[in-house]
C-alpha cells in the first residue's frame, strides 16, 4: 500500500496519478532506495545510447563501457558537488546536519556538474589513449539528456520537485511531511519532475537529429545538451512550490542555472564555425594524418 494512502489529510483521488508505493526496497539486510535505482537506470540508458552511437560512427567496440569506469564516478561526484553548492543551506548552518551531503539516495544531482566532471574525465582518459574526445562526446550527448530525464523520475519517490496544487489527472499525491508550509490542506500537486523529465528526453531526441543535420562537433553537442537542460530547469523552477524558508535557496539555484545557460549558449555561439564529423583518433607527430573510422575498427 502507498504510504500516502494511509497518511492523514491526503485527499487521494482515482482521477490523479497514484503516489509511490515506497521510497525503499528491502532485500534482506540491504536497503535499496528507489531514487538511486532511477539514477542507475538513467546511467545505463546513457551508456547504451553512447555505445550504440559510437559504434555506428565507426568507433571501437566497448570503448564507451571501458571509459565509463572513470567517467561515471567523476560525473556523479561533479553532479553532487554542483547541487551541494547551490543548495548549501540544506546542509550547512544552524540546525543543519552536514552529513546529509553524503545521503545521495535522498536526491540532489545536477546535470551541469555531471557534464563538467564527466567531460574532464573523458578528456583525460581519451588523451592518454590517443582517442579523439569529440566523437565520444557527440555519441554521449543525446544519452546525457535522456538519462537525466529518466533519473528525474526518482523525485516521484523522494516526494520533491512538485508544483502548485492541482486535481488534474496527472497530478501526484504529496505526503504532509513533504509539503511546503502553507500547503498542508492540499493533497495533489503538479508533477514538475515529470514535465522536466519529458523535456530532457525531448532534448535528447532532438540532439540525435541536430548532430547529424548540422554536423555538430562533440563539444558543441554537449553545450547544446546543457543549454536545453538549463532551460527546462528554469521553466520548472518558475512553477515550483516554495515557502519563505525555501525562497533564498530557489533564487540561488535559478541564478546558477541562468549562469550555466549563458555560458553554454555563449560557447555554442562562439564555436559556430566548427563543423564535424571529427576523426576518431588524435593526430600524432609520427602520423601524416589521423586514422579513419575503418582503420580504427580493424
Amino acid at each position: 500500500m502507498s504510504p500516502l494512502a494511509s497518511s492523514p489529510n491526503v485527499p487521494f483521488s482515482l482521477a490523479t496519478l497514484p503516489g509511490p508505493f515506497s521510497g525503499l526496497w528491502r532485500l534482506g539486510l540491504v536497503t535499496v532506495h528507489w531514487y538511486a535505482v532511477c539514477v542507475v537506470a538513467g546511467i545505463l540508458t546513457l551508456l547504451w545510447i553512447a555505445e550504440h552511437r559510437y559504434r555506428a560512427a565507426g568507433g571501437k567496440r566497448w570503448l564507451i563501457i571501458d571509459l565509463a569506469t572513470l567517467a561515471v564516478p567523476a560525473g556523479l561526484v561533479g553532479a553532487r558537488i554542483y547541487r551541494v553548492l547551490i543548495d548549501h543551506e540544506q546542509y550547512f548552518g544552524a540546525g543543519k546536519d552536514w552529513v546529509g551531503v553524503l545521503r545521495i539516495w535522498d536526491g540532489g544531482f545536477g546535470l551541469p556538474g555531471a557534464a563538467a566532471g564527466g567531460v574532464v574525465a573523458i578528456w583525460w582518459w581519451c588523451r592518454r589513449r590517443g582517442i579523439a574526445t569529440g566523437p565520444v562526446l557527440a555519441a554521449a550527448a543525446p544519452g546525457i539528456a535522456i538519462g537525466a530525464g529518466i533519473s528525474l523520475i526518482g523525485n516521484w519517490f523522494s516526494q520533491s520537485l512538485y508544483g502548485p496544487p492541482s486535481m488534474a489527472p496527472w497530478a501526484v499525491p504529496i505526503a504532509p511531511a513533504s509539503r511546503v508550509a502553507g500547503y498542508q490542506d492540499f493533497g495533489t500537486f503538479q508533477p514538475l519532475f515529470g514535465y522536466e523529465a519529458l523535456w530532457d528526453v525531448a532534448v535528447g531526441l532532438a540532439l540525435v537529429l541536430v548532430i547529424r543535420k548540422m554536423n555538430l562537433t562533440g563539444d558543441r553537442a554537449v553545450a547544446i545538451c546543457v543549454s536545453g537542460y538549463a532551460f527546462g530547469v528554469i521553466g520548472a523552477g518558475s512553477f515550483a512550490v516554495t515557502g519563505a524558508a525555501q525562497e533564498p535557496g530557489l533564487i540561488i539555484k535559478q541564478l546558477a542555472v541562468f549562469a550555466v545557460l549563458a555560458v553554454a549558449a555563449g560557447y555554442v555561439y562562439a564555436t559556430r564555425a566548427k563543423l564535424g564529423p571529427e576523426p576518431l583518433t588524435m593526430p600524432q607527430r609520427s602520423r601524416s594524418r589521423p586514422r579513419t573510422a575503418g582503420e580504427l575498427a580493424q
